[in-house]
This record gives C-alpha cells, structure tokens and sequence, in this order.
C-alpha cells in the first residue's frame, strides 16, 4: 500500500498545513526576538484585507462579479488566502487576552484546513483514482477485482468530497465571529 491515496495524497496536505504553521510560530518567535511584539498587533490588519481581496474569486465563481480571469484569480485566492492567514495567525499569535479572538482564529483554521480539502485534495484525489483504476484494469484485473483494490481509497475519496457541504457554513461562522473581533477591537481598544 506504498502509493495509497492517504500517503501520495493526504500527507502533503498536512504538509502545506504544517507549514503554515510552523511559519507561524518563526514569526511570531522572530517578533518576540527582535523585540517587535508591537508589529504582530497590527499584522491582522493587512492579513484581513489580503482574506476580503481573496474572496474576489468566489465572487467571480458565483457570477457576482463578471471580471477576472477564475484561473488567476484561484491563484490568487489561494496566495492571498494563505499570506493573509500567516499574518492573521502571527497577530493572533500564543496570547490569550479574550475568547472571541481565539473563537475567530479557530474558525479561520478550520475554515483553511476545508478551503485546502477542497483544492489541492480532492482534484488530485479524483485524478489519483482514475490512473490506479486504470493501472489495475491495463494488468487485467476484473471490475469486481479493481473495485477491491480501491476500496479505501474511494471511501477516503468520498469522504473527502463532501468538503463543499461544510466549507460555506465555516467560511460564515469564520466571517462573523471575525466582524466580531474588529468590532470589539473597535469599541474597546485603547489607541495610541
């Protein structure tokens, strides 16, 4: 089971996830060492406006908006998205002043972990299907044969496909709980 779904496909997703945080932790360790803490206060700014320049792809997938090409603006959602994220997380950072921050930092990390499912497991996970399908089929095996081959990877494949049922609802939850936070930062914050 050397070239299973879960290790050609799924590892490399915790992969990218990983480095998202572990880039994190760099740069919040890095503030902390230059004695920079006051940069990650301001860092969910630009993060947050690079995640609402994202959402133009959305916007364009659903037809809101008529301009852009969707194959640059996936790019740039995903790029966009993933800098954003980094930011959002490096001014998050390991301080717990208050639940609705952290509620809205969870969020966002779930809501990451579906927007990734989405994009780079379940297209290669369909693609990876198909070619072990018909690697088994070209060495002859029956139908019956190659469907128990497959088996687990088709129900992780399944399982991994009804990530557009879920990804809506946490993007929601993730967009209120953080109007929240900038709201209550707005109402509460003592500025300089």
């Amino acid at each position: 089971m050397n070239n299973s779904l879960f290790r050609v496909e799924v590892l490399p997703f915790l992969g990218l996830f990983s480095a998202l945080l572990v880039a994190t932790l760099v740069g919040d360790l890095l503030l902390h060492a230059l004695g920079l803490v006051w940069i990650g206060r301001y860092l969910g700014i630009p993060g947050t406006l690079l995640i609402l320049l994202s959402l133009w792809y959305s916007l364009r997938k659903r037809k809101v908006v008529q301009y852009g090409s969707p194959q640059i603006l996936l790019k740039i959602h995903e790029n966009f998205t993933w800098l954003g994220a980094l930011m959002v997380f490096i001014h998050a950072g390991v301080h717990f002043n208050a639940v609705l921050p952290w509620l809205a930092t969870v969020a966002m990390m779930v809501n990451i972990i579906s927007g990734l499912v989405g994009r780079y497991l379940l297209n290669r996970s369909r693609r990876y299907l198909a070619e072990r399908e018909e690697i088994y089929r070209f060495h002859g095996l029956s139908q019956d044969a190659v469907q128990a081959k497959i088996f687990w990877d088709a129900v992780t494949y399944e399982l991994m496909a009804k990530w557009r049922e879920v990804h809506f609802p946490i993007s929601f939850v993730f967009a209120v709980l953080a109007l929240g936070h900038i709201i209550s930062v707005f109402l509460f914050w003592e500025w300089p």
